[in-house]
């Protein structure tokens, strides 16, 4: 069953997939990783509250499961509470403090909060555990780059 919902979630075909976990879970309620999985479809489908139901849910029966703490964190920053992302990122690290994607992503809310030097921090140490982590490459060149350009036009108005 879990293996056909995960099919329909890579088809885009979400609603069935929904269907499938909705069932896993009368079966297995208290199933963190079939949670994590409706989380992230409905995550998928723009429903952030839903999703963020569904990995406080996971948490509750499994509070060191990295998986519910990230995607928590990314509906946090897409709802732009960046400090409170940022809470779930630091819970990640605590439990694994070399997960680049918890590294990446606190970059990416501290960046959100203006905070570019600690952001270009947290890259730069992302890419230190995976050097061809794309989004910690990318972001790490817009924040050098944005930090470049604020000193130019300090340079320029002094």
């Amino acid at each position: 069953m879990l293996a056909q919902a995960f099919e329909y979630v890579e088809d885009g075909n979400f609603s069935d997939a929904l269907k499938l976990y909705d069932l896993a879970l009368k079966e297995e309620p208290e199933n963190a990783r079939i949670l994590v999985d409706k989380g992230a479809t409905l995550q998928n489908m723009g429903k952030l509250k839903l999703a963020k139901k569904s990995y406080d849910k996971a948490l509750e029966i499994s509070p060191d499961n990295l998986d519910a703490l990230l995607n928590k964190g990314a509906v946090l920053h897409s709802e732009e509470k960046y400090l409170e992302a940022i809470d779930c990122y630091d819970m990640a690290l605590k439990i694994d403090k070399k997960c680049a994607m918890a590294l990446a992503y606190k970059g990416l809310s501290l960046g959100e909060l203006g905070e570019l030097k600690n952001a270009l921090k947290h890259f730069k140490k992302a890419l230190s555990i995976d050097k061809d982590y794309d989004l910690a490459i990318i972001s790490k060149d817009v924040a050098q780059e944005l930090l470049k350009s604020i000193k130019e036009k300090k340079s320029k108005t002094q």
